[in-house]
């Protein structure tokens, strides 16, 4: 079935995500009480709420986006190439931006949405800052009665993992062993928060966004047996 996937119905995507405040005393006492009892169970007597804190940007209800990367194929005749673009700044903003994005170009039934763990991560991240802005979920994001054959994403861990529920493959080992190349060649999800905070270097990470966002579609043609993209097919827009 991927083999019939038409490519320019697909946008790829990927996001970096932060702590929603600084540091710890950022947050109001009644956040900070609840951040130690949504923590409790990773934390353990390892580390203390504050000290925990900065890993705060993985849950949507303590952290933030800060990038959302984009791309899709135009693919004419024998010619392709895989356009890319972000969306940064003011998080509300940059959350409307993508669903009026969604909204004029991919909105159609036919349209999906492709991210490494997409399902788990990308897609209700995006969803739950959204509705914490009152921003109204665009149809793709909605899933609300949807059966699991009418929701319109496409999850590069999920193909991975062909029916192995209990996988979890990372988007650099997936790269590594498929020979793409790797888009972790500066930073990983891991420095994020001190490149948006301490170093105040967004640009920074508006290019590693795009280069997860690339490798995603890198693996979906490894997938189908395709010809990897090469740098000149890739385009910033």
């Amino acid at each position: 079935m991927l083999h019939k996937l038409n490519l320019e119905h697909v946008l790829f995507l990927d996001i970096e995500t932060v702590p929603e405040h600084e540091s710890f005393t950022g947050l109001s006492e009644e956040m900070q009480k609840l951040w130690a009892d949504k923590t409790k169970y990773q934390r353990k007597e390892d580390y203390s709420p504050e000290e925990f804190y900065e890993r705060a940007g993985i849950w949507a209800e303590f952290g933030k986006i800060v990038c959302i990367s984009v791309g899709y194929f135009v693919i004419r005749g024998s010619e392709r190439n895989f356009r890319v673009t972000s969306f940064h700044g003011e998080e509300k903003k940059l959350l409307q931006d993508f669903k009026n994005l969604i909204e004029t170009h991919f909105s159609h039934t036919h349209h999906l949405m492709c991210a490494h763990n997409g399902k788990e991560f990308d897609f209700p991240y995006i969803a739950r800052r959204m509705i914490i802005h009152g921003i109204s979920l665009p149809y793709k994001l909605n899933l609300f009665g949807k059966k699991p054959w009418e929701v319109p994403h496409l999850d590069t861990l999920d193909l991975w993992k062909f029916g192995d529920y209990k996988h979890y493959t990372s988007l650099k080992l997936l790269t590594h062993i498929l020979g793409i190349p790797s888009p972790k060649d500066d930073i990983d999800g891991s420095q994020v928060r001190d490149v948006y905070y301490d170093e105040q270097d967004i640009d920074r990470i508006i290019t590693y966004c795009e280069k997860d966002t690339v490798a995603v579609a890198q693996v979906i043609l490894r997938l189908r047996q395709e010809e990897l993209l090469s740098d000149d097919e890739v385009l910033s827009v």
